[in-house]
């Protein structure tokens, strides 16, 4: 269907807005909780250059792919919050570790909502001129609902530093919230032994979890289009 190189860049592209998406909704809920840390930090743009981790944005994808893992996973640099500056410390907390969960998920449906608006229209475009232009963004918009999929069900893996982790820990009492949030300094070793080394099993419990929500979007078509 495509080269490796192409379709490196075709999964790329949608993965590097997929965790700026991420990241903004992040600073953006928190800027209206009351912190202005990311806002004043320049990070409440949707340009991925300012976003971008060398190592979360690029190395890590590229690894999972070369290595044949079957998820492609990336993260931003996490945006700047102060969550002592909240109006509410623990409803703040957890719709900011919310938001970007339900960023990814809403651009998993916008994405799969144009990805079936191109497949209906498949003979209109399939002959054209603009066959290869119209053919890699249908492609992207595919995986764009993959990928941001993926990355809402990881996200909420109950693990800081995940987001998920960091809404376990405001639904503790405070003792064990304190306990529980003394791992974090351990969770993100935890996170790239299960995408490296466990990808397989990881992999198969997300898709536990995303499996309908890519049937709904894609349509059994769209997953027979991108997967074979």
């Amino acid at each position: 269907m495509f080269n490796s190189l192409n379709q490196i860049v075709i999964m790329i592209v949608p993965l590097l807005f997929a965790v700026t998406i991420h990241e903004v909704a992040h600073g953006f809920v928190a800027w209206k909780m009351g912190d202005n840390t990311a806002r004043a930090a320049g990070r409440l743009s949707l340009n991925p250059i300012k976003h971008l981790d060398f190592f979360g944005s690029l190395i890590l994808p590229l690894i999972l792919k070369v290595s044949g893992a079957p998820i492609l996973f990336g993260y931003a640099k996490p945006v700047p919050v102060n969550f002592a500056n909240l109006r509410d410390f623990r409803k703040g907390t957890i719709l900011v570790a919310s938001a970007g969960v339900v960023a990814n998920l809403g651009m998993a449906i916008i994405s799969g909502v144009c990805f079936q608006v191109l497949l209906r229209f498949v003979p209109l475009w399939s002959e054209s001129i603009l066959q290869p232009f119209v053919m890699d963004l249908f492609l992207m918009l595919g995986f764009s609902v993959v990928i941001n999929s993926i990355l809402a069900v990881f996200n909420m893996v109950p693990v800081p530093p995940l987001d998920g982790g960091r809404v376990l820990s405001m639904l503790l009492p405070e003792q064990l919230r304190v306990k529980f949030a003394s791992i974090e300094r351990f969770g993100f070793v935890l996170v790239i032994f299960l995408l490296v080394m466990a990808s397989d099993r990881l992999f198969k419990l997300i898709f536990f979890f995303i499996a309908p929500l890519l049937s709904l979007l894609l349509g059994n078509d769209g997953i027979k289009f991108l997967f074979g």
